[in-house]
């Protein structure tokens, strides 16, 4: 009996300090930065300026403002690997297509950016990036909101605080607790203190949203994007593309892809109003 005894407090306490590492390298179980830019936008033919923006709270970002036909911006928040030279293949076809001006922003801690990654952090870079494009004198209407993975929980947020015209959420998640289910079940739910949580957002939400989801999104479970559309606002639209996992999207789902992007764009009276 006293083996047993032992056996099980040596359990409960190597349960506990497992717990424990994890809560505190949550950060590195979230975000995976990378400093290094793999390209540059004119490797894909791209007219791009150098932004240099600071945030509210004194961090000094650098991003990309690639030129399209000056109509609309779009605002694309990645995923929380690599950095925004790993985008720029799919910011050309948006701009190629669709004549898009992208701003691509390296969060905080990834690329050439100051600072540590955090979700209060991130929040404040995506209201640094609009800030960025109401400068150059977009208005409210000509800004859509694009995030994918991670990037659609701040896309989500930034749109609960600033109005647009649109809002594009590729492989979202509920929340980072609702992810963590999958992976870490073990972990306490309240010990989680990173949220993004879109799943209490969304609903709140009365712009136009395009929800993306792959139909084999190895990362986040399918349910996940069809419970935010269920539990979104109308007006809202729901593709999902056939064959897809997490992180081969647009290559995957090819012209029908795009299709899904230009129907919502061209279903936006405010951008409509500006071709």
């Amino acid at each position: 009996m006293k083996t047993i005894l032992s056996f099980g407090g040596t359990a409960v306490l190597a349960g506990a300090a497992l717990i424990a590492a994890l809560v505190a390298l949550e950060s590195r179980l979230i975000y995976y930065p990378t400093r290094d830019h793999a390209a540059a936008p004119s490797d894909y033919g791209l007219k791009a300026e150098d932004l240099s923006l600071k945030t509210a709270d004194g961090v000094q970002l650098h991003g990309w403002w690639i030129g399209g036909s000056g109509r609309t911006a779009l605002l694309f928040f990645h995923g929380n690997a690599g950095n925004v030279s790993h985008r720029l293949d799919r910011s050309r076809l948006l701009v190629d297509r669709f004549g898009l001006d992208v701003l691509l922003l390296d969060y905080r801690g990834y690329g050439r950016s100051g600072g540590k990654p955090s979700e209060a952090g991130l929040y404040a870079d995506a209201r640094a990036a609009y800030d960025a494009a109401t400068a150059r004198g977009f208005t409210a209407d000509q800004i859509v909101l694009f995030g994918e993975s991670l990037g659609s929980a701040v896309a989500a947020q930034l749109a609960l605080e600033r109005p647009c015209a649109g809002l594009v959420l590729e492989t979202p998640f509920l929340s980072v607790p609702a992810l963590a289910r999958r992976y870490y079940p073990f972990v306490p739910r309240f010990l989680i203190r990173t949220r993004f949580d879109t799943e209490s957002t969304i609903g709140r939400l009365t712009v136009p949203k395009l929800i993306i989801q792959a139909e084999r999104d190895e990362i986040v479970p399918g349910p996940h994007a069809r419970r935010l559309f269920t539990l979104a606002a109308e007006p809202k639209r729901l593709y999902v593309i056939p064959g897809a996992g997490h992180n081969d999207t647009y290559a995957v789902g090819g012209e029908p892809y795009f299709d899904a992007w230009r129907s919502f764009l061209e279903s936006l009276p405010g951008l409509h109003g500006h071709e």
